[in-house]
Order: C-alpha cells, then structure tokens, then sequence
C-alpha cells in the first residue's frame, strides 16, 4: 500500500508540475495556482458536502491550514522555475525536499539506515552538477535553480504537514479542502497585492479559457497526490513513503522530453541523475 501509493503521488505529482510549467509560459504563475486551486476547492467541496466529512473536524486541521499557507509559495517558485527551464533540470532539484519528511520520520523514531546519508551526499552533488555550465555568467538559470531550491523546501514541508492533518478518508478530504481553499485565499491575496502593484494577472489576450481543461488537470493532479501520499505515510514507513513520493521529478522530465524535445548537457544529465538517485537510496536502506 505504502509503495504503490507513494508512487502513484510521484505520478501526480509529476504530470502536475510539467502542466503548470508549460501554462505558466504563457500565464503569470500565480493566476496558474490560484486557478487550479480553485478548481479543485470546488471539487473537494463537493465531495466533503456529499459525505459528511464535516464530522471529522478537529484539531488536526491546523495542519491542513498550515500546508495551504506553504503549497502556493512552494508551486509558485516551482512553477517559474520550470518555465524558466528546461525542465529536465530543474524538476530534480526538487527532490530535495525529501530531506524535510525524512526528517521529520527520523524524529519519530524511524531509522532507514545510512544509506540515507548517502544519499543526501549523493544529491547535494547533484545540485551543484545540475547547473552545469550555464550557471555562469547566466542570471536566468541561477534564478531558477534557486526557485526550485525554495520550492522543494515547501513542498517537504507540505509533504509532513499534510501526512499529520488527518488519520481517516473522511478526514483527508476535509483536509484536502481545508488545504485547497487555504490555498486560494493565501494565493488570491498575493495576486490581489501582484495586481495593485502594477503586474498584470492575465496575458494581454485576456483570460485563457482553452487553457480551462489544463489548468483543472493540474489542481486536481496536485490535490489527488497530496491524497495519495497521506495515505502512504500512514500505512508505512514515512521515510519510504517520502522518498519513493519524491520520484515525481522523472516524470516531469520524461515528459518534457517527450512533449518539449528537451536535450541535456552530459554534465546536466549527470547531476539530474544524481538528484533522483538520492530519492531511492534512502528507499533501500
């Protein structure tokens, strides 16, 4: 169950990233977010009035409160990121993060073994190997490797707070929704600030309506994932269920692969490995 659920986020989580990358090329990032958020409040909604999940309230939800003020800061670094690109190389960097849940497992008691530390030394390689040679004297792609920094940060710290907002199914939807509408009311402000001070919430086309489907598919990808990973780490090892969660970033790139033809330096190609290598040794010790 473990397994199988954590893998599936990787999934989720991956298709996800590489649609809000590629809408937020041509959509302001926090337009993408608050969007997609939005769709998938009104879904949750729906699901908790159909339910009766409104039971489940308690004091576990401040944890669901406390992910849906992390997650818009966390997608919305990522995603510029990703549309500064290529993809292929920022979306490992995001693996990172895996070293927040993993944490938080080790202070519970669980111990994967040291091949975890190898594999945090293995990614902190990566990291620096990912940049390759367009690290310097390229402002763009420092800021992009910095984005996604930030954004694997939030999303490790989404990945324990959500793990803790819940303990039944019942449960998890409410804290899904809480999660969500936190979501758009933390990500509707930061546009409403974005907009007064003078940047621009749509593209000068005006609202991209056929981007309605895509923008759906990436709220609800996002919303399903952070679903199927509470549900991993309670039903194993949170260390495994992080790590294995934290695969995501290989289908973001086989995607941008596929759908974008994207072609990494053997450098680049090099440290992005090393990147995603740290999400599976801690696995397998």
């Amino acid at each position: 169950m473990t397994a199988l659920s954590a893998l599936a986020t990787s999934v989720l989580y991956g298709l996800a990233d590489f649609g809000g990358g590629l809408l937020t090329r041509r959509i302001p990032a926090l337009t993408v977010v608050v969007v997609s958020q939005l769709i998938s409040a009104v879904v949750l909604g729906l699901i908790v009035a159909t339910t009766g999940a409104w039971g489940e309230a308690g004091p576990r939800l401040w944890f669901a409160v406390a992910a849906g003020l992390v997650g818009p800061v966390a997608m919305i670094a990522f995603y510029q990121a990703l549309a500064l690109g290529p993809m292929g190389i920022v979306s490992p960097l995001g693996t990172l993060g895996v070293a927040v849940p993993v944490g938080v497992g080790l202070a519970l008691g669980e111990r994967p073994g040291l091949v975890a530390v190898g594999g945090i030394l293995i990614a902190i390689t990566g990291v620096v190997l990912a940049g390759g040679p367009q690290l310097k004297g390229a402002p763009v792609q420092r800021r992009a490797v910095l984005l996604a920094l930030v954004a694997a940060l939030g999303f490790g710290t989404v990945f324990a707070l959500i793990a803790e907002a819940s303990t039944t199914i019942p449960g998890l939807f409410l804290a899904l929704f809480v999660q969500r509408v936190t979501n758009v009311v933390a990500g509707g402000a930061a546009l409403w600030v974005s907009v007064r001070r003078g940047t621009p919430a749509l593209p000068d086309t005006g609202f991209p309506w056929t981007s309605l489907p895509a923008l759906a598919f990436v709220g609800l990808a996002d919303v399903a994932a952070n679903g199927t990973y509470s549900i991993a780490a309670q039903h194993g090892p949170v260390t495994v269920a992080a790590v294995l969660a934290s695969l995501y970033p290989v289908v973001t790139a086989l995607a941008a692969r596929g759908f974008l033809r994207e072609r990494l330096q053997a450098l680049q190609t090099v440290g992005a490995g090393l990147a995603l290598a740290e999400t599976v040794l801690p696995a397998a010790g």
